[in-house]
């Protein structure tokens, strides 16, 4: 994990208000690094945090925008984990709520999970990761190695 991040917000629709206050207030953190989101989470971080560095003569940071999570926007997200483009996700999700799309949602935990990544689910994880002494450094995650998994034998017969 380099020292300059590639950061995943991501938001349920009763959580956008938390997560966009959230960017405006941690926005200088924010942009000295990449940022992902999906849908419209996407859409209101880019408008968020190019609004506070207009404001106070910054650059804003890159923000690519994935499909919403519904429509694959979670599977995009959980394949860039695993080609090791992801270094941290911050997930406001809504565990009152069911959502059309909440296998997709477990299936992006799970691979944050397994592969280490620093994942926040709620704001006041969101607010220990960005005050980490590591935020800004450079950092290197144990992996477990998976390589028995991937080489075991299955019997066929």
């Amino acid at each position: 994990m380099k020292k300059k991040k590639r950061i995943a917000l991501v938001a349920h629709d009763n959580r956008k208000k938390d997560m966009m206050e959230w960017v405006a207030y941690n926005w200088n953190e924010l942009a000295q690094h990449s940022l992902v989101g999906t849908g419209t989470t996407g859409k209101l971080v880019e408008e968020t945090i190019k609004q506070k560095c207009v404001e106070n003569d910054a650059v804003p940071p890159e923000v690519t925008r994935l499909k919403s999570g519904p429509l694959g926007g979670d599977q995009q997200l959980g394949s860039m984990i695993c080609e090791g483009l992801i270094d941290m996700v911050i997930f406001f999700w809504d565990p009152m709520q069911p959502q059309p799309h909440d296998v997709d949602v477990k299936a992006l935990l799970r691979i944050s999970v397994l592969y280490n990544i620093p994942t926040a689910s709620n704001r006041s994880t969101a607010d220990f990761l960005i005050s980490s002494e590591l935020f800004h450094k450079e950092y290197k995650p144990r992996i477990k190695d998976y390589s028995g998994y991937i080489t075991r034998s299955i019997d066929m017969e």
